[in-house]
């Protein structure tokens, strides 16, 4: 379009932009051609001793604004305005980029270079906004966006930030935000976020936070946030609503994770999750039903990272509670003569992180024996040889089989009494094999 053939409106916008000013307030609720403002950004214009700059407020952008793979060396600001059609910025390279408060039917602005920062505060999309592969040197600065449809962020890479607080995304049965491979060099700053739809977020790398304070994320029946293979140094829920869907957090890395076990909803994803430090303090009672809800059944190594935290603190007993709730919950998914044996030790020695169980049952049993044979003496071997009976040692001396005190060998019990000594050696060596079973674990362990 040749300039020549501009409208009242569209002149004043060409003057203010060669001078780098405000059109004026004369522009608002006027309209303008996409094609105009495209012809303006791509003109070589006389500066009038001003740096160039579009800066329009308030206007009606008719057409599509196509400026895809152009280099736009100045500030671009169309703040509150309605677009009739989506922009084209595929490949654009932009100083700067602030659209604030305006509305668009989408965005299309994959592989979109921008110097500085990409406004995008109070903007409302009522389709498709597409910064995959985008490179944006400040920050991406969105709070308040309400977006219907997906939010594309695909391996993009942020210098600083990218702010969604009090975002509303809404693409229900579908991905509200799919960012997998984002890249942030301070945070990704989701508070008050609401979003309809899946969160995708795998892959993502910010140096900093990744805070959902006060989120509400619903996917029911299909997966609400996505943030396997993650980096960051806190991962924050805090105050945020229960989370509707299942939660994937597989293969990923935090120093700390800050959430109340209610955020969590019935499915999750944590092999391979690993973390230094959990917020709030919380006892391990509160903490064990989400290593229950693992989708992929009994993933040991949720048990040990739990328990490594709390030992990490100084909260022996809350690690042992942990382990022991990990044997267990192993011990659902092996076969019957599996479930036995863990039946025994935890009955015996709890899997080895209760040794004072041992020392009750060592002493129950050898009272049942003292008892027993002090009522019930069993008849010498030899008569008139070997040492004096007592029912104690007797009872010992069957109850534990790498101790010989002489008195098992010297006295035999007839009839029915013989079934007790069978039933206290039996029990004796179950006892010692599962000591010793703990005993190794207890050293693994150190």
């Amino acid at each position: 379009m040749a300039l020549i053939d501009l409208t009242p409106l569209e002149t004043r916008i060409q003057r203010a932009f060669a001078r780098g000013e405000p059109a004026g307030t004369a522009v608002r609720a006027g309209t303008v051609r996409a094609a105009v403002l495209r012809a303006l950004l791509l003109s070589a214009p006389d500066t009038e001793g001003g740096i160039p700059a579009l800066v329009l407020d308030g206007v009606t952008v008719t057409g599509r604004l196509d400026l895809a793979f152009a280099e736009i060396p100045y500030l671009v600001r169309l703040t509150n305005c309605e677009f009739t059609h989506a922009p084209d910025l595929r490949g654009t390279r932009l100083r700067q980029l602030d659209l604030r408060g305006s509305r668009l039917p989408g965005l299309t602005a994959t592989g979109l270079r921008v110097e500085g920062d990409l406004l995008l505060a109070g903007c409302h999309v009522t389709g498709p906004l597409r910064l995959g592969r985008a490179h944006v040197e400040g920050d991406i600065s969105a709070p308040r966006l309400v977006a219907h449809g997906a939010v594309v962020l695909e391996a993009a890479q942020v210098a600083c930030a990218l702010d969604l607080e009090d975002a509303r995304l809404h693409n229900p049965g579908s991905t509200a935000l799919d960012a997998p491979g984002l890249s942030l060099g301070t945070l990704l700053n989701a508070g008050g976020l609401v979003a309809e739809g899946r969160v995708r977020l795998t892959g993502t790398r910010a140096g900093g936070w990744i805070s959902f304070i006060e989120a509400q994320l619903h996917n029911p029946g299909g997966v609400a946030l996505g943030l396997s293979s993650c980096e960051a140094r806190q991962l924050t829920f805090r105050d945020a609503r229960p989370i509707e869907g299942a939660v994937k957090l597989h293969d990923s890395t935090f120093k700390a994770i800050e959430a109340d076990p209610a955020v969590w909803p019935g499915t999750v994803r944590l092999e391979g999750l690993a973390y230094q430090a959990l917020t709030p303090r919380l006892p391990a009672a509160r903490r064990l039903p989400l290593l229950e809800r693992d989708e992929d059944g009994f993933v040991r190594h949720g048990y040990e990272q739990l328990a490594r935290v709390y030992r990490d603190t100084g909260e022996d007993g809350e690690a042992r509670t942990v382990l022991l709730a990990g044997h267990r919950r192993h011990r659902r998914s092996q076969s019957w003569p599996g479930r036995l044996w863990g039946y025994l030790q935890d009955v015996t020695v709890g899997y080895g992180f209760r040794p004072a169980r041992a020392v009750a049952w060592l002493v129950a049993l050898l009272l049942l024996g003292t008892v027993t044979y002090g009522l019930n003496p069993p008849a010498p071997l030899e008569p008139g040889k070997g040492p004096e009976f007592n029912a104690f040692v007797y009872a010992a001396d069957l109850l534990l089989p790498v101790v010989d005190f002489g008195q098992e060998k010297a006295f035999a019990p007839t009839g029915p009494w013989q079934w007790p000594a069978f039933f206290l050696t039996a029990v004796g060596w179950v006892f010692a094999t599962t000591v010793a079973a703990g005993a190794a674990r207890s050293l693994q362990r150190q």
